[in-house]
C-alpha cells in the first residue's frame, strides 16, 4: 500500500466516523431506543469512546450534549491534516 492510498484510506475512514456521529445524534430524537439492544449497542460503542473526551471538556448546556459537534469539527480538521500530508 502506497503512502496515497494510506491517506486516501484514513479520510475516508474518518469520513465514515462523522456519518456515524451524525446518525447518533439522529438517533437521540428517539428515546424509546434501547440503546443496550444491537444495533444501538455497536453505534454507541463506536461513537461513546471518540466523544467521551469532548464531554469533559464542555460540559451539557441547557440539557443539549454539544460534544459530538466539537468531535465533528476535530474530525474535519484531522481529515484536512490527512489530505495534505498524503
Amino acid at each position: 500500500m502506497n503512502p496515497a492510498q494510506l491517506g486516501y484510506a484514513i479520510v475516508q475512514f474518518l469520513e465514515l466516523l462523522k456519518y456515524l456521529i451524525i446518525f447518533r445524534c439522529v438517533l437521540t430524537f428517539f428515546p424509546a431506543l434501547n440503546w443496550d439492544q444491537q444495533p444501538w449497542l455497536a453505534v454507541r460503542s463506536a461513537t461513546d469512546p471518540l466523544l467521551q473526551p469532548f464531554r469533559n471538556l464542555l460540559p451539557p448546556m441547557g440539557g443539549m450534549d454539544l460534544s459530538p459537534i466539537l468531535l465533528f469539527f476535530a474530525l474535519g480538521i484531522l481529515q484536512g491534516l490527512v489530505a495534505g500530508l498524503f
